[in-house]
């Protein structure tokens, strides 16, 4: 068999692979086989005729299209693996000459992942310096007073709303949710909405409507309400004081195994100073990822950026009709964008994931980072215990092994990079 390959732009491989008349006739082979099931021979059972009366009840071009498609999918399939490329997604595959008797001739184009020129990495992390973190007495009293409204007795009230009262309501507006209405809960004051609507609830009772105007906010997903605007009618269905727990030793007791509130104190404060351990760890990391990625050179292999802009597509599908209540089409129509248009804004951060992949994979191969198959092992047996045998038998086990092995190569990947800045 001859091959040759054709560098292309934008990470892709053009490889044309020619079969001799011999070796096709091995395909053509293992096709007769594959269609004797498939032909009924008077006096045989199925797939039991000889060769040569099937051979004579087939349509010769249904013959040589099952014989090319069986010699593309183990001629390519083997030769991937034997010159170890890496394609993304599916070959773009066209036959160029097919005929009985003569040679067999295909190309393939395929996208593959690119070479990586990495900058002086170790360099770059050398410079990336981890803060010092800590956590203030202010930062822990903030969190036990988010622990006491957890907890706080729940009793309806007859009188009007006031900040600090738990209510219930009703909205609306056209252009949330398809002006349809919206339930929601929350602690009036701090509940997060624009600006002047808590306010406009403020001394409404259970049963009260109330029409007014409020303001979006700037960072609205909607860039069309963004900052402008708009009119609400609003219905609470009910208004509930909140009578918080005092914040002492029983409270602390009622928590957990603590005996008095300055031990619950330290336990926060040690785990808050854990959390924010790990955000810096975090954010150090992505500087790192970011200033490499940044000076790194190789070509974008577009059929990589095209599948994360899609991936990108459906999260933002799945936020605004879980967060936003909307239809996906409700959302297109508020914006005024056709989805495709939607898809291409994402064009920047489709890259610049795509870039940090790329990189962190090269810099595991510049540093001959490894997953060992007793860490893999190890970790997926850690990873499983999370799942009921429910959730088991509905996963594909495969596929969370290599998202497993994923993970632990990304962070012996990130760790090694962290010690070139120690």
């Amino acid at each position: 068999m001859k091959t040759e390959t054709k560098k292309l732009p934008k990470s892709q491989l053009e490889i044309t692979f020619e079969l001799t008349a011999e070796e096709f006739k091995e395909h053509m082979q293992h096709a007769l086989e594959h269609l004797k099931s498939h032909v009924k021979v008077d006096g045989f059972r199925p797939g039991k005729a000889p060769s040569s009366m099937v051979e004579g009840k087939l349509k010769p071009e249904a013959l040589l299209m099952e014989a090319g498609d069986h010699a593309v999918r183990h001629v390519y399939t083997d030769y991937i693996k034997e010159s170890k490329l890496e394609p993304v997604g599916n070959p773009e595959v066209s036959i160029i000459k097919i005929a009985q008797g003569s040679p067999f001739v295909f190309k393939a184009v395929i996208t593959v992942l690119p070479e990586v020129e990495l900058p002086d990495y170790k360099e770059i992390a050398s410079k990336i310096k981890v803060k010092d973190v800590s956590v203030t007495d202010q930062e822990v009293q903030d969190a036990l007073n988010y622990l006491q409204k957890s907890r706080a007795k729940m009793s309806l009230k007859n009188d009007v709303a006031a900040k600090g009262d738990f209510v219930e309501i009703t909205y609306q507006n056209k252009d949330i949710n398809g002006g349809k209405d919206i339930d929601d809960q929350f602690i009036l004051g701090e509940g997060g909405f624009m600006k002047g609507f808590e306010d406009a609830i403020a001394g409404m009772k259970a049963g009260d409507e109330k029409e007014f105007k409020a303001i979006f906010p700037e960072n609205s997903p909607q860039k069309n309400i963004a900052g402008k605007e708009g009119n609400f009618k609003v219905k609470v269905k009910s208004v509930q004081k909140m009578e918080l727990p005092e914040i002492n030793d029983e409270f602390a007791k009622q928590l957990g195994a603590f005996e008095t509130l300055t031990a619950l104190k330290a336990s926060m404060k040690e785990g808050m100073t854990v959390e924010k351990i790990e955000e810096e760890k975090q954010k150090n990391r992505a500087e790192i990822l970011d200033k490499v990625a940044e000076k790194a050179k190789f070509e974008m292999p577009e059929a990589m950026v095209e599948y994360e802009k899609q991936r990108l597509l459906e999260d933002l599908k799945n936020k605004v009709t879980n967060n936003m209540k909307l239809t996906f089409e409700q959302y297109l129509a508020a914006v005024k964008k056709t989805e495709a248009e939607i898809k291409d804004t994402f064009q920047k951060e489709a890259e610049k994931r795509l870039r940090g992949f790329l990189v962190l994979r090269q810099l595991g191969k510049a540093e001959n980072i490894e997953v060992s198959g007793e860490e893999l092992d190890e970790e997926m047996t850690k990873v499983l215990k999370n799942y009921s045998k429910e959730q088991l038998a509905k996963i594909d086990i495969n596929e969370l092994k290599e998202y497993t092995k994923g993970v632990i190569y990304n962070e012996k990947v990130f760790q090694k990079l962290e010690s070139f800045a120690k």
